[in-house]
């Protein structure tokens, strides 16, 4: 199966018409896209767009074989002129098969959003999964009572991360398929920031005209196994590592915060967390994380390390200098490795954040500078065990490792 992505972008591409947001103004080049439309093996097109003849031009292609042409969503807007010789466009009623002449078969897969995603089965067995744009598999989908694993999956990652999750929860995505991102929006930063947060999802974005040949090998981005993140309050740590797993299924959050009866900043801080979090995000509340890493399971993230280490002080009473002094230090070092030891043996997906503390005012009390030296060594070593390490700073993710 041949595969030409004529556009990636959004409904109303990228730039949009008029927008001045940044990520529109940098919109440019190769990094502009137009409204996402795929064409297969020159006789299918799944979703008709402005220009599409032209964009199969651009491509080395032509639409004069097209035999078919398949919405998959609403086009608002003004009426698109079909292209001279293309036959009317329509869309297939869901779990309906529709059988080209050439030997296609594309199936409707219902979404819980208006709109049709297509399973397309080449004449040589070849698999195509398309998503319409902020659309997911209404239920498992085909994957878990078919044994279907998609060769290519083109969806909305960034929209509907869980889309994905849902894919992967049935086995329709595996470590072999190729997940392209499309639709792309002007909530995406561009460029290298772009292709960071899809290869932690286990996706891909390519530029539009790029063609593909289903089945063949393609590089499937390897998801970060370990992966700390970094960062000062309020810097969007925690939204940075949420993103990073928001594509797999079962994740386990482990917040070592715990509850503070009586404290309803707190209870506010926590409620939101746990609103934000994917429906099937599982969470525990935790300090011991040693045998979570132990074990097998779906990944975990851990928020935070900072308040683990708050936990582990209060355990050897490192407070008190002359327990700090006595044996409190050796206590506390002791656990550190041992927890720095789990995160080397682990065979789990993790992503851990933790706080940047130190850069500036030093605290008033020793407690309060042993505490932030203890956390910087912990920092270090933790950070020594990760493929990845991310410092955000103003919302913005900086690579330090990976």
């Amino acid at each position: 199966m041949e595969l030409t992505l004529l556009g990636t972008g959004a409904p109303e591409g990228l730039p949009r018409p008029d927008c001045p947001c940044a990520a529109c103004a940098a919109a440019r080049g190769a990094s502009a896209r137009a409204a996402t439309s795929l064409l297969v093996d020159g006789v299918l097109l799944l979703d008709l767009t402005p220009g599409a003849a032209f964009a199969a031009a651009r491509a080395g292609h032509t639409l004069t074989g097209v035999r078919q042409v398949l919405l998959t969503h609403p086009h608002d807007g003004p009426a698109v002129e079909l292209p001279a010789g293309l036959p009317p466009a329509g869309r297939v009623a869901d779990g309906r098969v529709l059988t080209l002449l050439s030997g296609h078969r594309v199936r409707a897969v219902a979404m819980d959003a208006p709109g049709t995603g297509y399973e397309v089965t080449a004449p040589g067995g070849e698999q195509l999964l398309y998503l319409p744009p902020g659309g997911a598999p209404a239920g498992l989908l085909a994957g878990q009572d078919r044994n279907v694993t998609y060769d290519v999956v083109a969806a909305d990652v960034v929209g509907r991360p869980e889309a994905v999750a849902r894919l992967r929860e049935s086995g329709a995505v595996g470590r072999s398929t190729d997940v392209l991102a499309v639709h792309l929006d002007h909530d995406v930063p561009p460029g290298a920031e772009l292709a960071r947060r899809l290869a932690a999802a286990g996706a891909r974005a390519v530029p539009d005209g790029t063609t593909l040949t289903v089945g063949a090998y393609q590089a499937v981005p390897d998801v970060p196994r370990r992966t700390l993140v970094t960062g000062g309050a309020r810097s969007g740590k925690s939204w940075e590592a949420e993103r990073r797993l928001a594509t797999f299924p079962g994740v386990l959050y482990v917040a070592t915060g715990g509850t503070r009866a009586g404290d309803a900043e707190w209870a506010e801080r926590v409620r939101t967390h746990r609103e934000r979090r994917p429906a099937s995000w599982r969470t525990t509340e935790t300090c011991d994380l040693v045998p979570l890493l132990a074990d097998d399971g779906p990944p975990l993230l851990i928020d935070c390390l900072s308040l683990w280490l708050t936990d582990a002080m209060d355990r050897v009473n490192a407070w008190d200098d002359a327990a700090w002094a006595a044996d409190g230090q050796k206590a506390l070092r002791a656990r550190m490795a041992e927890l720095t030891d789990a995160v080397r043996e682990t065979r789990r997906t993790v992503v851990a954040v933790t706080n940047e503390a130190g850069s500036g005012v030093v605290p008033a009390t020793a407690s309060g500078r042993r505490f932030r030296d203890e956390l910087g060594r912990l920092n270090a070593a933790f950070a020594a065990e990760c493929e990845h390490v991310l410092l955000v700073v103003a919302g913005q993710a900086l690579p330090l490792r990976g």
